[in-house]
Parts: structure tokens; sequence; C-alpha cells
């Protein structure tokens, strides 16, 4: 069986390094109660500057950033690059998130550039997109066995922190889609107001592989419901 993928994006939250780590612990603790997390993969990508303070070293819980640059280092102030993030023991980094594409302008080319690097340097990255057509762009150029290894999550504009997660039905048709272009057995997930009582279903009647998860995630005790369900 596959391993589900439950990524947990805390965007801009919580606000204060000790209320950070007690999240980040809490999970850890919850997830060592947890039988037969191997069939799990759980992901906490949390802001850059909490990062170096939450250990997950011999933990179920693998870090992850929300965001990297396309360059490895220079004269680019304010932007963290992937080099920089694996030195931190992050494993994965979420690229094209749709309120990056939204309130920073970022395009399929920069998106482009960013997962190459982030590929290159052993990142794996989890690709967000809206539409179709972004698959493509963002991974132009980018060679067969390399793409096998982005994770692509859908996430519906008009379902990001709206409460209002999408139909099963209308998920699974778009996953189809996404499988025509990446191929059936491309890890693909799903991201949108996803909640304990809904998650299941993106599984079982979406067909993904997995789940991007934002406010639920802030919360350890709704985190590890969800997590649950796949163990």
């Amino acid at each position: 069986m596959k391993k589900i993928f439950v990524v947990g994006n805390w965007k801009c939250n919580p606000i204060s390094l000790k209320q950070a780590r007690t999240l980040f612990n809490s999970t850890k603790r919850g997830l060592k109660r947890i039988k037969n997390t191997r069939k799990v993969e759980v992901v906490a990508c949390a802001p850059f500057v909490y990062i170096p303070s939450l250990k997950s070293q011999g933990s179920d819980l693998k870090l992850g950033a929300q965001n990297c640059f396309w360059e490895e280092k220079g004269a680019f102030t304010g932007e963290i690059s992937p080099l920089m993030l694996k030195d931190l023991g992050c494993k994965y980094v979420i690229i094209g998130h749709s309120e990056r594409r939204k309130y920073f302008s970022e395009t399929d080319s920069m998106i482009n550039k960013k997962l190459k690097l982030a590929l290159k340097l052993g990142l794996k990255p989890i690709l967000c997109i809206d539409k179709i057509s972004q698959i493509k762009k963002g991974m132009k150029d980018i060679p067969g066995k390399e793409i096998k290894k982005i994770i692509v999550a859908y996430e519906p504009i008009w379902a990001i922190g709206t409460g209002k997660a999408c139909g099963y039905e209308e998920a699974r048709q778009f996953n189809l889609l996404m499988k025509e272009v990446l191929g059936q057995k491309h890890p693909t997930l799903y991201g949108g107001s996803v909640n304990s009582k809904n998650a299941l279903g993106y599984i079982t009647e979406s067909g993904f592989q997995g789940l991007l998860i934002g406010g639920a995630s802030l919360k350890a005790k709704e985190f590890l419901k969800i997590i649950r369900l796949f163990c």
C-alpha cells in the first residue's frame, strides 16, 4: 500500500516560538501514541524563523518549508535558498502555493526555477496548482525521472481558508485530469478547508494519495485525528 501524505501548512502562524514548539512537540508526542504510522508520511511546514528550533530527527514528523528561492546563495535580500533549508533539516518544500501566486505575483516561470533547484539539492517539492496547465508550465524542461519526485497538490483557490471544501466528485474529476498528465501512479494531494470530518473522503472517494492541510494543522488534536484515519 502506498503511503498517505499528511502535510501541515502552518502559513504565517503561530505568532511566537513558544507556541510553535508546543504545536510541533504536541504533534510529535501524539504520533508516538499512534500505531502503524509507517502507513503515513507526516510533514509540518513551518515559517522559516521557527525551523531551526524544531527538531524532527528520529521522529515520524518530518520538517518542511513553505517556499524557497531559485538560487543557492547571493545578493537576494529577504530570500531563503533550498540549500539553507536542507542544512536546517527540511525534507520537503511547498512551491507555488496559491497565496504565493496571488499575493506575491509568483509566475509559472519562477515556480519552474524553484522546482529545478529544490530537486537538484535533494528536497522533495510539493507543487501546488489549481489549473491543469500549471503542471506542464511548472515542470517545463524537468527530466521525467525528476518529475516523478514532485508531489502535486490540487488546491482550488475558492476553498483555501474559506471553510468551503471541494466536493468529493469534483475533486475526483480534477484528480483524473491530473493523472492524465502525470501518470496514474504519480502522488497527488488535495488541499482546501480539510478537516477530520472530510479528510478520509478525499482519499477513498476522490483518489488522492494525501492531503495538504492549513488551519487544521494548527490544532494538534485535530491534525492527529486526521492522521489516525489512515493508520
